[in-house]
């Protein structure tokens, strides 16, 4: 009798644990589909994307170096494909496609007649010379005739850009993709471009209140960088985790060097999904601290960085220079 009353409180534990764990993955979920503003991705490929391995930390610097006219461009291809209900990844196609023809600038010369952001040929019937010079023209045309590609959706995006653009050299549009990932993951405010669940990977947050915290910050992203703000509309690194876990009912110090005295420590190579990590001028000296981000698994962090940069998500490894070897579970 004993043996099975114990059984039975052991099966009951399991089943907790796994309701608890499905109710975090469905945040997780919930979140990365919100991001994309109800509009649909493609469903998850890997064999067409959405970056090479490796490739992460090359296609958000290759998008740090945009300068402000190419930057208004991707806006501007972005806020126009939401406009339509597009997927996520006809933006992408047309930020590699823009980058490879033009640099991603409203260019009055090319390759004889070409002219634009695409380089359109108003003698090959893409519209007249005003047209293809007038931005919102030539990314409007771009996304028709992308969307007359028979199965343009399961492309590669550079096979799609070149679809369209029926280049002499068909291969160049690859170059592009992890910066057009990066941009549109950033710019655009989605979560996983491709669908593929690489937001936070196989991980998951070890409590509800870490799910919150994470939801809270990933609904950030795109938000501009600002020091010493703490929301609603911009943010600074402690400032942005103050509000995260503040959403999930943990309330944290204002600044880096406090949050990192206010939780649970442990060995930063262990943390999961939620914890903070740090960065210090010394990172074996608190008192160096300058930096705070969330951690969410699968090599990524979220932050608010630096002036100039948003709200984003990027690669993150333990073997930083500057990364201090504790991490921080906050409400624990």
């Amino acid at each position: 009798m004993k043996l099975g009353i114990l059984v039975g409180v052991l099966v009951a534990a399991v089943f907790a644990a796994v309701l608890a764990t499905n109710v975090v993955t469905q945040v997780v979920i919930d979140q990365q589909q919100a991001a994309a503003g109800g509009i649909a991705n493609t469903a998850c490929d890997a064999a067409i994307g959405p970056t090479q391995p490796g490739q992460p930390e090359q296609g958000g610097s290759d998008a740090s170096q945009l300068d402000q006219e190419q930057r208004g461009i991707v806006s501007l291809i972005i806020s126009i494909g939401k406009q339509r209900s597009l997927a996520p990844r006809a933006w992408q196609v047309a930020i590699q496609a823009g980058m490879t023809e033009s640099r991603l600038r409203n260019l009055n010369h090319g390759d004889r007649d070409s002219l634009g952001i695409f380089q359109m040929r108003p003698s090959m019937n893409w519209g007249s010379v005003a047209q293809v010079t007038d931005p919102n023209y030539a990314i409007n045309k771009f996304f028709d005739v992308l969307l007359g590609v028979p199965d343009w959706q399961n492309l590669r995006p550079g096979e799609a850009a070149q679809a369209v653009e029926r280049s002499g050299f068909p291969d160049r549009y690859h170059r592009w993709e992890p910066m057009a990932v990066s941009l549109v993951q950033n710019l655009g405010q989605v979560v996983d471009v491709a669908g593929c669940g690489q937001g936070l990977g196989a991980a998951l947050p070890p409590s509800q209140a870490a799910a919150q915290a994470i939801k809270f910050a990933l609904g950030e992203q795109g938000k501009p960088y600002v020091w010493g703000a703490t929301g609603p509309n911009s943010y600074d690194c402690s400032g942005l985790m103050l509000r995260a876990y503040e959403s999930a009912g943990v309330i944290l110090p204002r600044v880096s060097q406090d949050q990192y005295k206010a939780g649970a420590m442990l060995p930063v190579r262990e943390a999961q999904p939620g914890d903070l990590v740090f960065l210090a001028t010394d990172p074996a000296d608190p008192a160096t601290i300058h930096h705070v981000a969330m951690y969410l698994g699968d090599g990524k962090i979220v932050e608010a960085q630096q002036t100039g940069v948003p709200v984003h998500i990027r690669p993150f490894s333990f073997d930083e220079a500057e990364v201090v070897p504790q991490a921080v579970r906050p409400g624990v």
